[in-house]
C-alpha cells in the first residue's frame, strides 16, 4: 500500500479519531504486524500535539502459550505494577489508540472455562479503574492487516496479495482510501447526526424486530434515553470518533425488558474462537437459552462471565446497503462485520446514550436501565429482509428498517 495513503490513514486515526490535545498523552496497542504504521501513527500523533506516545505490544500466538501453560491462577492476576498503571492512567486519561490486527480464531482450542474465569478474576480488579475514566478520555479502535486475518479473509491469495487486498478493504470501509479522509468524516458525522435527530425525535419506548430467519424480538428503551452515533465528546468537551469505521446509529436498551428470539447473521470472533450460527432467546431480558452451529460452550461462558453479561447493552441501527456490507466481504472482525449489519451486544450499555448523562452517578445510570457487566460483546443480526419498528407508550409505530434498510429519509 502506497505510503501517502497510509500517511493519510494514521493521520485521520490521530486528528478525526483521537483528536489529539496539545500536551496529552497517547497509548497506542497494537500487535506486532505492521510496526511501520504504528511508527506513521506515533508521528502524526506527536504533530497533533501529544507530549508522549508509548506503544503497547502484544503477540497473539504468545498470550495463546500463556493460556495453555499458564495456571488458571498466574493466568487470572493482575500483578502490582499493573494495577499501579491502571492507577496512572486515571490520573492522566492518555488518549488511547487500539489496532486491530488479531487472527479470528488465533485462540480456537485452548480451555475456554479455564480462560473464561482467568478473565474474570482480571476485570474484578480492572473493571472499577475503566469504570472512573468513562466518558473522561478520548479512545478509537481501527485496524490494520494481520497476516493469518488476511488469509482468513481471502485464503486463496498468496499472502502479500492478500495482506495488500485487506489494507484496500479497510481503508475503503474507513473512507480513507479515496478524497480527504479528514473532510470524508465530517460529512460523514453530519449525515449520522441526522438519522440521530429524527430519531430521538420520535419519543421511542421499545423496538420490534422481525426477519424471515425466525428472528423474532422486542427490545424495550430506556425513557430518557438517545440515539447516538460517529463522533461523541467526552466530558471535558473533546470531540472524537471510538470506531473508525462505523455507519451505526445506536443506544442503549433498558435492562430486563427483551422479549423473544434472535438469530445471528455473520460468525462471531470472541476472544480468538468462533462462533457460527447462533440464536439467543431472551426472557424478561435475561439471554435464557443459546444454541450454535459452533462455539456453544464459548457463547455459553460469554453470558455467564458476570450477572449482567445476559442482558442486552446495545441496539445498534446499521443499513444492509452500506459501504462495508456491500464490499461483499466477511471481515471475520467485530468492528467491520458490525458496521454492515444491525446489531446487539451483550453486556455493558452505554451511560452516555442517556440525555443529560454527565449529571447523573454511575450508580444513577446504571438505576435507570443502564446494564453494566464486565464485557461489551456485539453481535450481528442484520440481512436484507430485517424489519425493524419502533413504538412508543401511545401506541403508535414508526417504521424504522424496511427490507433491511433505512425506511427513513434524511
Amino acid at each position: 500500500m502506497q505510503k501517502t495513503v497510509l500517511k493519510n490513514y494514521a493521520k485521520l486515526l490521530a486528528r478525526t479519531g483521537l483528536n489529539v490535545q496539545k500536551g496529552q498523552e497517547v497509548v497506542i496497542s497494537a500487535e506486532l504486524d505492521q510496526t511501520e504504521f504504528v511508527l506513521m501513527c506515533a508521528e502524526e500523533c506527536y504533530r497533533a500535539g501529544a507530549a508522549k506516545v508509548r506503544v503497547e505490544w502484544s503477540h497473539q500466538p504468545l498470550s495463546r502459550l500463556g493460556a495453555e501453560y499458564k495456571s488458571e491462577e498466574v493466568l487470572g492476576e493482575v500483578a502490582p505494577w499493573q494495577e499501579e498503571k491502571l492507577r496512572l492512567q486515571v490520573r492522566q486519561l492518555p488518549a488511547r489508540l487500539y489496532l486491530d490486527s488479531d487472527d479470528p480464531d488465533g485462540m480456537n482450542g485452548i480451555d475456554s472455562e479455564k480462560y473464561a474465569r482467568a478473565m474474570q478474576a482480571r476485570q474484578k480488579i480492572i473493571k472499577p479503574y475503566r469504570d472512573k475514566m468513562e466518558n473522561k478520555y478520548q479512545w478509537c479502535i481501527a485496524a490494520v492487516p494481520g497476516r493469518k486475518w488476511a488469509h482468513k479473509v481471502f485464503p486463496k491469495m498468496p499472502i502479500s496479495a492478500a495482506e495488500e487486498k485487506l489494507w484496500r478493504a479497510i481503508l475503503t470501509a474507513s473512507r480513507s482510501y479515496e478524497g480527504n479522509p479528514l473532510g470524508n468524516w465530517q460529512e460523514h458525522n453530519r449525515v449520522l447526526r441526522a438519522r440521530c435527530e429524527y430519531l430521538n425525535g420520535l419519543g421511542l419506548s421499545a423496538l420490534e424486530y422481525r426477519s424471515s430467519n425466525g428472528t423474532n424480538l422486542r427490545v424495550g428503551l430506556i425513557r430518557g434515553g438517545i440515539f447516538a452515533a460517529g463522533s461523541e465528546k467526552t466530558l471535558s468537551g473533546v470531540e472524537f470518533n471510538p470506531n473508525i469505521p462505523s455507519e451505526e446509529v445506536f443506544t442503549s436498551p433498558a435492562r430486563g425488558e427483551a422479549e423473544g428470539i434472535v438469530y445471528s447473521t455473520k460468525p462471531l470472533s470472541y476472544q480468538g474462537q468462533l462462533i457460527r450460527n447462533f440464536s439467543v432467546r431472551f426472557e424478561e431480558g435475561r439471554a435464557a437459552e443459546v444454541h450454535a452451529a459452533q462455539g456453544t460452550a464459548v457463547l455459553r461462558k460469554m453470558i455467564e462471565m458476570d450477572e449482567g453479561a445476559a442482558y442486552l447493552g446495545e441496539c445498534a441501527l446499521v443499513p444492509f446497503d452500506s459501504p462495508i456490507s456491500n464490499t461483499g466481504l466477511l471481515f471475520y472482525n467485530t468492528l467491520f462485520d458490525e458496521n454492515a449489519a444491525c446489531h446487539l451486544a451483550l453486556g455493558s450499555g452505554f451511560t452516555n446514550c442517556i440525555q443529560g448523562y454527565e449529571s447523573h452517578t454511575e450508580e444513577e445510570l446504571h438505576a435507570m436501565g443502564v446494564n453494566d457487566s464486565m464485557i461489551h460483546v456485539d453481535f450481528m443480526i442484520g440481512n436484507d429482509d430485517l424489519k425493524i419498528t419502533g413504538v412508543t407508550d401511545t401506541g403508535a409505530r414508526y417504521p424504522i428498517f424496511d427490507r433491511g434498510n433505512w425506511a427513513f429519509k434524511v
